[in-house]
């Protein structure tokens, strides 16, 4: 009998939550030394473990080299439409949570809201001849929420990391950044617009389609 192939997320918060669920379900992890990627549980044979960043999770469950594994929702939900037909959610947890939002300058006092976004979109093409910018690490599902809500004139900018300063580098007018207590916007000169959440984020415990034992019940 194989063993059942389980990745767990890195580092921080996400990790040490990850491995407390596994030992609530009687999974005890032999081996948490950060210099070691790989595991197994005390008391049990059937699972073969590694530590992995929380996006390769959800790619090696993709290619079928993962059977189950934890990681967030947002990175899923990120990722092309096919992947969620080789992955399933088993169990959203109680844990990770974050949200994907809209977040413009303060000092952008007459946008409160997606309408007025959309207004100030057409203001901004007008006058600067060219689309407003909004840097983010989540093109599709800002892309796909901003025309959801009728904002048309925008243009993406992939942001690599600290994606708060983008507004005040000239780098971007606005941007969409995952966050969990909004502090950083706050710090950054940024506020949350009023309808601007695109998702509500959680870690989740994944498991691919192609697993069709019964050892994960338990986390149901």
């Amino acid at each position: 009998m194989s063993k059942i192939k389980v990745g767990l997320p890195s580092k921080g918060r996400l990790k040490d939550e990850s491995i407390k669920l596994f030992s609530s379900k009687g999974l005890n992890i032999q081996n948490t030394n950060s210099r070691n990627y790989f595991f197994n549980f005390d008391e049990d044979t059937n699972y073969d473990g590694i530590f992995l960043h929380a996006r390769e999770i959800i790619e090696r469950i993709n290619d079928g080299t993962l059977d189950t594994g934890i990681s967030g929702l947002d990175l899923l939900m990120e990722l092309p439409d096919e992947y969620q037909n080789n992955i399933k959610i088993l169990k959203k947890l109680d844990f990770g949570f974050a949200d994907l939002v809209v977040a413009v300058p303060n000092d952008w006092l007459d946008v409160q809201n997606i309408a007025d976004l959309e207004e100030v979109s057409f203001e901004f093409k007008e006058k600067y001849n060219r689309r407003m910018r909004v840097a983010t690490k989540y093109p599709k599902l800002t892309e796909n929420f901003l025309l959801s809500r009728g904002v048309t004139e925008f243009k993406i900018v992939g942001s690599l990391g600290a994606t708060e300063s983008y507004p005040f580098t000239g780098s971007a007018e606005l941007i969409t950044d995952i966050t969990s207590t909004g502090s950083t916007l706050k710090e950054n000169n940024l506020r949350i617009i009023s309808d601007g959440k695109i998702l509500k984020s959680s870690a989740c415990l994944f498991v691919s389609k192609k697993f069709k034992g019964k050892e994960l019940d338990i986390f149901k």
